[in-house]
């Protein structure tokens, strides 16, 4: 069958519920597991075609794969989800079968390769929003920013989310007007599903928008969740709140008016469900000052705090101030699960100051049940605080199973704060120190986690401000050279190791020196001098990881695909819960990179 040319266009009436009393949902047995179909593409190479498909976790052990050329058996592949079709056309299609017990299994239509035609791309095209001007006469036009994904329509393909942003965006510590973020959705083909503006009233920069993509009420297509005010404008035209109403100060700032939580149709972006945005602002000065900065510090996520369904995840503050609030949207409502405020009298002072400018989200204590990891706390699934351990704000963030010789995971983060350990090592269940950098008297910003070198075992941990490569296991330093890179990572070539991922190019970690793999041509990173790509993630092919990147007109994103054979078989990284919802936050205020909830190797 061919890739998707249309699209359901439902149109439903705005649902103006408003819901300020917590409530709880009965757990239902068993995490919901997204569909997904093969994710089969063909990579144009200089020898031939790299052909590469989905391992799903409902497969059985031992299963092979028939690979069809055309309708002509090439072999059967076994031991890996990948093959180099050597001499073989570019524009001929591909079927891939799964062979269980020495039987070809059809018991589905087989889905024809998508082609990468572009030597390891392909092109997303965009649909380029005109530019505007400021009430203070101040011209702008628009830069393809943050990207997500997620099945819109249910039939086992991902679709793009992807946020505009104007040129005049600014960090929430900079006054001025912005023009209005824009939300729009693609499929692979370049079709646009719709476009939401968020309007006038929700300002633009990289803390104020966090956009969710998730299925949250369980009908196999992903819902858009994200804050909305007065003159967002939906998919089919719905206008939330007041349309005429212009809540901006003479600074650009938005302090007055009131806020939403809404959640779009995947499909057509419609409004499905409106509540008020919990927390209100209310006081400006309660979030550490007086004139806008730290009042709209949002952070945003996705968790299965039941166990078996998704919850969206809405935060403010982390600075000094911290409220967490999670919703459940099921049968076209929204309904508050449960809030955590740091300034509650059952927390208090002990509990402000530790967020990150993100989040993530993890089974830390293994009760089947997810936690919100916000910097140097952690919020248990019922909205209780699990702990926090005396260190405060920083600038990067990782979680995932980086010592795989102690149970359990661990938190790697760096610290802001001059007089605490400029990185530190933890116990994502307790907070515990495990190992740290004495304080170097400095804001550390930069720092990583992640198994990018086979001479060590484990993960390696580095960040800008301390020297060598060190040991994630006792913090000792494996090497006197750090990576050219501290900040994304991927899994790119055919080793059970991450490599580099900085501005436009990967590259491979090496004690004399890192080997570039990959140079995007033509395309550019995002969000300055965090040069971050629109998403990175596992969202085609085998287990590794894809890479999107606009390209510098912003005419489209240009997705790239490894072509390295590969030894290593296994599920689709989205398939583990913990990678699958980290790529939902990946594009919360400074990106960072998923990483899974195991080891590979």
């Amino acid at each position: 069958m061919s890739r998707k040319t249309t699209h359901l266009a439902v149109a439903i009436g705005l649902l103006g519920a408003l819901f300020s009393a917590p409530a709880q949902a009965a757990p239902l047995p068993g995490p919901a597991v997204e569909k997904l179909d093969r994710g089969l593409i063909s990579v144009r190479t200089g020898q031939g075609n790299f052909v590469s498909w989905r391992l799903l976790a409902g497969d059985p052990a031992g299963t092979a794969f028939n690979l069809y050329r055309g309708g002509e058996l090439v072999t059967q592949v076994t031991g890996a989800t990948s093959f180099l079709d050597a001499g073989a056309p570019a524009s001929v299609t591909y079927t891939v079968r799964p062979v269980v017990g020495g039987a070809e299994q059809r018991t589905a239509a087989a889905e024809e390769s998508l082609a990468f035609p572009m030597a390891s791309s392909m092109d997303v095209p965009l649909q380029l929003p005109p530019g505007g001007t400021t009430p203070s006469g101040e011209n702008f036009t628009y830069n393809a920013n943050d990207a997500s994904v997620g099945d819109l329509d249910g039939d086992g393909q991902y679709e793009i989310v992807l946020k505009w942003e104007p040129s005049n965006a600014k960090d929430n510590s900079q006054s001025g007007y912005t023009g209005n973020t824009l939300l729009d959705a693609y499929e692979l083909n370049g079709t646009r599903l719709w476009r939401i503006d968020l309007g006038r009233n929700i300002r633009s920069g990289a803390h104020y928008t966090q956009f969710q993509v998730f299925d949250y009420d369980g009908d196999g297509r992903a819902e858009v969740a994200v804050k909305t005010a007065d003159g967002t404008r939906s998919g089919t035209g719905q206008v939330i709140g007041n349309s005429s109403a212009d809540h901006r100060n003479s600074s650009g700032y938005i302090l007055a008016g009131p806020e939403f939580l809404s959640v779009f149709r995947g499909t057509d972006g419609a409004v499905l469900a409106t509540a008020d945005y919990v927390p209100p602002r209310g006081n400006v000065a309660s979030w550490g000052d007086n004139y806008g900065n730290r009042v709209d510090r949002f952070l945003a996520g996705t968790a299965y705090v039941d166990g078996s369904r998704p919850s969206i995840i809405m935060a403010r503050g982390y600075y000094t101030r911290s409220v967490i609030a999670a919703w459940d949207f099921r049968n076209g409502q929204l309904t508050r699960r449960w809030t955590f405020d740091s300034s509650s009298s059952t927390n208090g002072a002990a509990w402000t100051g530790k967020g990150n400018h993100q989040l993530s989200v993890a089974d830390v204590d293994a009760d089947g049940r997810d936690e919100i990891m916000y910097g140097s706390m952690a919020i248990d699934d019922n909205g209780n605080g699990l702990w926090q351990n005396n260190t405060h704000h920083g600038d990067a963030y990782h979680v995932g199973d980086f010592i795989p010789s102690r149970s359990g995971l661990e938190v790697f983060k760096p610290s802001e704060w001059t007089s605490e350990p400029t990185h530190w090592m933890g116990d994502a269940r307790t907070g515990q120190i495990i190992w740290s950098a004495p304080s170097c008297g400095c804001d550390n910003g930069r720092a990583v986690a992640a198994d990018i070198w086979s001479g060590n075992p484990g993960a390696e941990a580095w960040s800008s401000s301390v020297s060598g490569l060190r040991s994630g296991t006792n913090g000792n330093q494996v090497s006197s050279r750090k990576p050219g890179s501290t900040n994304f990572v991927i899994w790119w070539d055919g080793d059970a190791q991450r490599e580099l991922l900085d501005g436009t190019h990967i590259d491979k970690y090496g004690t004399g020196g890192d080997t570039r793999l990959l140079t995007g041509s033509g395309v550019a990173s995002n969000n300055g001098s965090k040069s971050t790509p629109a998403l990175s993630a596992d969202i085609l092919g085998d287990w590794r990881e894809e890479v999107i990147w606009r390209t510098t007109d912003n005419r489209a994103l240009r997705i790239y695909s490894t072509t390295d054979s590969t030894s290593i078989s296994r599920p689709s990284l989205m398939q583990d819960r913990q990678y699958r919802v980290a790529v939902a936050w990946q594009n919360t205020a400074y990106n960072q990179p998923p990483h899974p909830s195991f080891t590979i190797g």
